[in-house]
């Protein structure tokens, strides 16, 4: 049977066409077996929450994804799938989200009766950190970060709303500004009383109230990362010891394909070289 050039030409386009699908699908198989071998072997339930900046189909404008309901769903539904008596690992890599999608998932895992641990390779911020907050046991990179949790109404965070009506004066600023300080009020408290619902039965009271405080109060500005060593200081269950399948899987999370890579590196680990004799 001969092919014509249409019809070679035809058929290298429906390849190229289905190549990035296939690609997907062995991803995902690969992901999966992964997860799958590090469950045999911590006798887990392991589940991702890990938020990459992606491309959009056809234009390739990067955005960014945080943690949304659909998250909370998914992550609620796997839970109610384990066992009481079955660990939960939770690989966390995000820049945050919803208030209430975080507070979901970590409501749902303090509940959870088995031990929890939470894996943090690189970094889990804002919300990341309330979900961090729930597990028994954090293990992180060590320069991974955690961040602080004090609540956001839009684009300006809710401590400065207040400190900008306390140095004005109340009868300085607008309505809309006075509501402002109202919600962030009520934010600031809900979201302290919350995390110290999560910290109260890992330390005394006085310290889960004083964490819970010093991490929504806005001390420090939203994006201030919080290394092991402080996180340890502060009393909570931190360690360092992070798996080498935790790196493995986070490699199958790929970022999306630029140009020029802007990092560049030969990936191959290397030994330290002999001192030169004297």
């Amino acid at each position: 049977m001969a092919f014509s050039f249409g019809d070679i030409a035809w058929i290298i386009f429906i390849l190229l066409a289905l190549l990035p699908a296939y690609r997907q699908y062995h991803l995902e198989m690969v992901r999966m077996r992964l997860i799958r071998s590090l469950e045999k072997k911590r006798k887990s339930r392991v589940i991702t929450l890990i938020h990459r900046q992606e491309s959009l189909s056809l234009l390739g404008i990067p955005i960014s994804r945080y943690i949304n309901v659909e998250d909370s769903e998914a992550i609620l539904r796997a839970i109610r799938l384990t066992p009481d008596n079955m660990p939960i690992d939770l690989v966390l890599h995000t820049p945050g989200g919803l208030v209430l999608a975080a507070e979901q998932i970590a409501r749902a895992l303090q509940k959870h009766k088995a031990k929890v641990t939470v894996f943090v390779p690189h970094y889990a911020m804002s919300g990341g950190t309330m979900i961090a907050l729930a597990a028994d046991e954090i293990v992180m990179d060590e320069n991974a970060v955690l961040g602080p949790v004090d609540p956001q109404l839009g684009e300006l965070p809710a401590a400065s709303i207040l400190e900008a009506v306390q140095v004005k004066g109340r009868e300085k600023v607008d309505d809309r500004t006075l509501m402002l300080a109202d919600i962030a009020v009520k934010a600031i408290n809900q979201v302290e009383d919350f995390v110290y619902h999560l910290l109260v039965e890992k330390m005394p009271p006085e310290r889960a109230r004083q964490i819970s405080r010093l991490l929504t109060s806005g001390q420090w500005t939203h994006d201030y990362p919080l290394t092991c060593e402080q996180l340890k200081e502060l009393g909570l269950p931190v360690c360092t010891e992070l798996p080498q399948e935790i790196y493995a899987l986070m490699d199958l999370y790929p970022q999306p394909a630029q140009r020029r890579p802007s990092v560049q590196y030969i990936p191959l680990p290397y030994g330290r070289e002999p001192a030169p004799k004297k």
